[in-house]
């Protein structure tokens, strides 16, 4: 029996480059607003590269905090505008495919970011697509396990 390898035995694979303090790190916005029907919405981007789903992601940038680059990244990959909580909410970890194909183990502390509003006219707006979905259905439609889990908790604290 062929299984298909799950992200957790992929990373295994690095466990070298991470206990080397090799890995990447990000910093990703998990942007949340109020949906039509009144119930929260979180903000899915696809990746340039795979076109799968994830959330607005970037890397440290000198001169700013990590909540200010969660701001500024989401501004340029999906067009939002808004206030990144200062204390992270969680973190995430996923195999991250560098230009020369080499793939390299990137944790990524993600911070909550209230949409205040949204831009037609962003930087990346011809290299991705945007979806704003219930978190339950983010979650369904992501690869990461810790991020799926980021989503459910989401939901979580809506309805208390």
């Amino acid at each position: 029996m062929n299984k298909a390898p799950t992200l957790l035995s992929e990373l295994a694979d690095h466990a070298e480059t991470i206990l080397l303090g090799k890995a990447l790190e990000q910093f990703g916005a998990l942007c949340l607003r109020q949906g039509p029907g009144g119930g929260s919405e979180v903000l899915l981007i696809t990746t340039r590269e795979t076109g799968r789903w994830t959330i607005p992601k970037g890397w440290p940038i000198k001169g700013l905090a990590p909540h200010e680059v969660v701001e500024r990244e989401a501004w340029e990959e999906a067009g939002v505008k808004g206030r990144a909580k200062k204390r992270a909410f969680g973190c995430f970890s996923y195999l991250k495919t560098l230009q020369d194909g080499r793939q390299v183990p990137s944790f990524v502390t993600v911070h909550i970011m209230t949409v205040r509003r949204t831009k037609a006219n962003f930087p990346e707006r011809r290299e991705r697509r945007l979806a704003w979905v219930p978190p339950l259905e983010a979650a369904s439609l992501v690869n990461e396990p810790e991020l799926k889990s980021l989503f459910r908790r989401v939901e979580r604290q809506a309805l208390s």
